[in-house]
């Protein structure tokens, strides 16, 4: 018989003690970005080009955040929309009605439209998900008595499901500082909105996005492409994304022994939150070490996230991450078929702000008027366009 007491497993922190334990570490993080810096509105050269300090300062740190970018009443039309999906989401994961017993978005697409979990959970931390990018776990509070069982952590299929978003993909700025990243030849990668809703946003765990690349002998700091971010409500230190900046440089995390070097804390030491304006958009590295942290507090934190390539990194690959079911090369007819949703875009926004020049996007110019936005068009290249997403 062992006589030994065995202490007691350690109860999760409540929400508000987990957001009160954040506070030092948040404030610490804010001095850090502060005194980099890395923001400003989009600025170009006499040429029209994205200005090359910007590019400079994106290739040193590894991120940008461009402020201003989207105006008050793009806004507008993108938190109706966004709102509207979410709470067009299944009442629980697997149901086929929402909230207010209607039919959920959704059920007919070929590509599920919405990730529920648990609140202020992990779902990925310390698994295999993902191509096991996220091996460690981050801190995972006890959400307050009244919280649902399940929440919206990421909604997916943005161009066919919400206007505003299918024209904010266009976006002119946006799209040349892809360009100036990428080249003039660039590719889309996917597109995901984030949902931090207060005090229940669940956390996604340290990470690197790209896994296809790591072993290349041709490796460099840009080959797994970019993630812009455009930020519908102001973020904070509590819900923003965190990044440890110039991480991009030093090729693949080992990131539990970070983790075990910070004495077992997620609270890793030189990271730093992106905190936003509604309305600025982010563009981070995806070989950025970066990660969020459940959203014990009271703000809504909901990022329209979508990523571009060089062309170059994805032809010949095969599709990882949420594409791993297809074990197909990436050729030239599937790029393709995935970047003609970026030209309809850039049509549907002209639409819609006819006095805003139209980014001229250079592998469909001279072929615009096979790719109008309209109804027909709208089935041909939009409806299940994230079922051909380029993901390495």
């Amino acid at each position: 018989m062992n006589d030994v007491a065995t202490a007691p497993a350690r109860q999760p922190l409540s929400r508000a003690e987990h957001a009160e334990s954040m506070k030092a570490y948040q404030d610490a993080g804010v001095r850090r970005a502060t005194a980099i810096g890395n923001k400003g509105p989009v600025r170009f050269d006499e040429d029209g080009n994205v200005h090359p300090d910007i590019v400079a300062a994106y290739w040193r740190h590894g991120y940008y955040i461009f402020e201003g970018v989207v105006g008050s009443e793009e806004l507008a039309e993108l938190r109706e929309g966004c709102m509207d999906m979410l709470e067009r989401a299944p009442v629980r994961k697997g149901a086929d009605v929402d909230a207010k017993g209607r039919p959920a978005f959704g059920r007919d697409l070929g590509r599920a439209a919405y990730y529920m979990t648990k609140p202020l959970s992990d779902p990925h931390g310390g698994t295999q998900d993902l191509g096991g990018r996220h091996p460690t776990q981050m801190s995972q509070p006890q959400p307050d008595a009244e919280a649902p069982a399940e929440v919206v952590l990421r909604m997916y299929g943005m161009c066919h499901a919400i206007p505003a978003a299918l024209r904010v993909y266009g976006h002119p700025h946006l799209l040349a500082a892809a360009a100036a990243v990428n080249g003039q030849d660039f590719v889309p990668y996917n597109d995901v909105i984030f949902v931090k809703q207060p005090g229940l946003g669940p956390s996604i765990s340290w990470h690197q996005d790209g896994v296809t690349h790591w072993d290349n002998p041709d490796w460099d700091e840009g080959i797994h492409g970019f993630n812009f971010q455009v930020q519908l409500f102001p973020t904070t230190p509590a819900n923003a994304l965190w990044i440890e900046p110039g991480s991009h440089k030093k090729g693949r995390a080992d990131i539990k022994r970070l983790v075990a070097e910070n004495g077992g804390s997620d609270q890793l030491p030189e990271a730093i939150p992106l905190v936003c304006a509604a309305g600025d958009v982010t563009i981070v590295n995806r070989q950025m070490l970066h990660g969020s942290f459940a959203n014990s507090s009271p703000d809504m934190r909901m990022s329209i996230t979508f990523g571009f390539h060089r062309r170059r990194s994805v032809l010949g690959q095969i599709p990882a991450l949420g594409m791993k079911g297809q074990d197909e090369p990436m050729d030239e007819a599937r790029v393709e078929r995935r970047s003609s949703v970026v030209q309809v875009a850039i049509d549907a926004r002209h639409q819609r702000f006819p006095d805003e020049p139209a980014f001229t996007y250079q592998p469909f110019a001279g072929r615009d008027d096979n790719f109008r936005f309209n109804d027909a068009t709208f089935d041909r290249v939009i409806r299940d366009y994230n079922l051909f997403d380029l993901a390495i």
